[in-house]
């Protein structure tokens, strides 16, 4: 005979014609939870990802240190995405260190504002340090030496960038002062590269702190060009 089926609103048995039955889970008992839906990561959003995990790896560990395995790792996906995105460790180095340059040329040329001059090397100084202090991991980046073949990217490059925009300053005040004015872009080189070099090693110094190295800078470069001989002559034995 057929066994007959007998259901309550929390729980379903079935009574077989010899008298045993079987006993069912519970209606309100807790169910299997459904995992929710993974949301796709669009490309320019992966793009981004992979951006800021090259960047922070790059920093601490240098390009050579760094591998398309590690930085697929972190962001979750496979090698072929890197490739997919950037062609390879050494195209993804480029756009992170084309993003840093743009940044920090940017911020040193918006910077100068100023009508007097010691206020526009003080402005310079501080835009150096902004940066550094702000964006730790980009400056890091910066100063070592690139190992992608490019004309662009190098630390030197960028600081030459930047000194174009000082030697047209002090191209103004050379002719103020009948001084050579050609000699503007030489200058130029010389004070932007004491910057420069003065903030590669507060990176890791960090003291004094960043108003005052920005006042001692300024101290040097400005009583250096206030005192500046028109014609300058060597005093030693050598003259060539």
């Amino acid at each position: 005979m057929m066994d007959d089926v007998a259901t309550d609103s929390s729980t379903t048995r079935t009574t077989s014609t010899t008298g045993s039955s079987r006993t069912a889970a519970p209606s309100g008992s807790a169910a299997k939870p459904r995992r929710a839906p993974r949301t796709r990561m669009t490309g320019a959003a992966r793009r981004e990802q992979l951006l800021d995990i090259g960047r922070t790896l790059f920093a601490e560990k240098g390009f050579e240190g760094t591998s398309v395995e590690e930085i697929a790792a972190k962001a979750g996906v496979s090698k072929p995405v890197v490739y997919e995105h950037f062609g390879g460790k050494e195209g993804l180095y480029a756009v992170v260190v084309d993003r840093e340059m743009r940044s920090l040329l940017d911020g040193v040329t918006g910077a100068l504002t100023a009508g007097h001059p010691r206020e526009l090397l003080e402005q310079a100084a501080f835009a150096l340090l902004d940066y550094i202090e702000t964006y730790t991991d980009g400056f890091r980046i910066l100063v070592r030496d690139s190992p992608v073949a490019q004309s662009t990217g190098t630390f030197a490059s960028l600081i030459s960038d930047i000194a174009t925009q000082v030697e047209d300053i002090l191209g103004l005040e050379f002719k103020a002062r009948g001084f050579d004015a050609k000699l503007a872009p030489l200058y130029a080189q010389a004070l932007v590269g004491m910057v420069a070099l003065t903030g590669q090693w507060w990176l890791d110094e960090r003291k004094p702190g960043k108003a005052e190295v920005a006042a001692h800078l300024v101290n040097l470069a400005w009583h250096g060009l206030d005192g500046l001989e028109p014609k300058p002559r060597l005093i030693g034995h050598r003259k060539k």
